[in-house]
């Protein structure tokens, strides 16, 4: 295809069609708009609590009757989806993980008091075992501290089934073991989960910007040694694709690139190579980042916050994670 202009200047001026707004909206090329966001909720015990996060300025802890609260705030908003994570008491973490698989955790009373109140909005919840351990990793570990495969998907699979029970409707492994999509697909779907989605956390980083997170889940200071192990080398592209094709071919309906902008270029070929709904996480380090920049006069909040997300979509996302969706989706409405 010629994509060269076919006249020069001042034939072609460029500026023209940016002349004024409702010719800029007219040309615009990538849409942003309420129903691109999912609302990742941190959930905690107790009633009527609200616990600010020190390293997420802005964000909370919500007990469930709390959480229901941001349910009505974002169906209200046009928010489509919701993404839970539990903080786990210390006293309901072991080296198993075990309350992973309560069907009264914290996890599913937040699913089923969502779906009571708003039927109709979609909840995400992530399968991993890092909320769950004594030792903050993703999964069951060996003496040495290695993850061990195998034995953590059958886990992982317990864990989405019992999610799924509760109501949820996207299941979303985010530990990065092999073969635990084709595993959870075989549960769901030996439990009559049928219409449960997977979105898989296909590419997912063992990056920096994870910190505020692990505080906010009560993991972070709990963590023994890292994640290379399992999460992938900042440094490699080849292999996100490689993931991403086996995450498919066992049966996940969409994906997830995580972290966000600094791997646009991974969302980016995802799309070119898959076609397939792709997701990105602009996970808490990017929030804090934004909201630092912020504090200290250098930014302007709501147009760095639509500059981002404008910059997911462009790049390929059907959707973005984001601890400022509601913000945003005040913004766009």
């Amino acid at each position: 295809m010629n994509h060269h202009p076919t006249a020069a200047f001042p034939a072609l001026r460029l500026r023209r069609p940016r002349a004024s707004a409702w010719s800029r909206a007219m040309v615009a090329e990538t849409t942003l708009s309420p129903t691109d966001l999912i609302w990742p909720l941190f959930i905690t015990e107790g009633k009527g609590v609200e616990t600010p996060i020190a390293t997420l300025p802005g964000v909370s802890r919500w007990s469930v009757d709390r959480v229901v609260e941001r349910a009505r705030e974002a169906k209200a908003l046009g928010i489509p989806c919701l993404a839970f994570f539990p903080n786990t008491p210390p006293e309901k973490r072991s080296d198993d993980g075990a309350e992973a698989l309560n069907p009264d955790n914290l996890m599913c009373r937040a699913i089923r008091a969502v779906k009571d109140a708003v039927p109709d909005i979609g909840i995400l919840t992530d399968v991993a075992l890092d909320p769950y351990t004594s030792h903050g990793h993703d999964g069951l570990t060996d003496a040495a501290g290695y993850v061990l495969n195998d034995e953590t998907t059958e886990q992982l699979v317990l864990q989405a089934l019992v999610q799924a029970a509760a109501g949820a409707d996207i299941v979303a492994p985010s530990d990065m073991m092999d073969g635990r999509v084709a595993a959870i697909r075989a549960g769901l779907e030996a439990n009559g989960h049928r219409n449960v989605q997977i979105m898989a956390y296909a590419a997912k980083y063992a990056s920096a910007f994870y910190g505020p997170f692990r505080d906010a889940v009560g993991s972070g200071g709990l963590l023994k040694g890292d994640k290379r192990g399992y999460q992938m080398d900042p440094a490699n592209a080849e292999e996100a694709l490689r993931e991403v094709a086996l995450d498919l071919a066992e049966g996940a309906d969409s994906v997830m690139v995580k972290p966000g902008l600094p791997y646009l270029d991974i969302v980016r070929r995802v799309k070119e190579r898959f076609a397939v709904p792709v997701f990105a996480y602009q996970v808490s380090g990017e929030y804090a980042m934004i909201e630092a920049a912020v504090a200290a006069g250098a930014g302007d909040r709501d147009a760095l916050v639509l500059e981002t997300l404008m910059a997911f979509r462009r790049a390929g996302c059907s959707g973005v994670l984001t601890y400022h969706a509601a913000h945003a989706a005040r913004l766009l409405g």
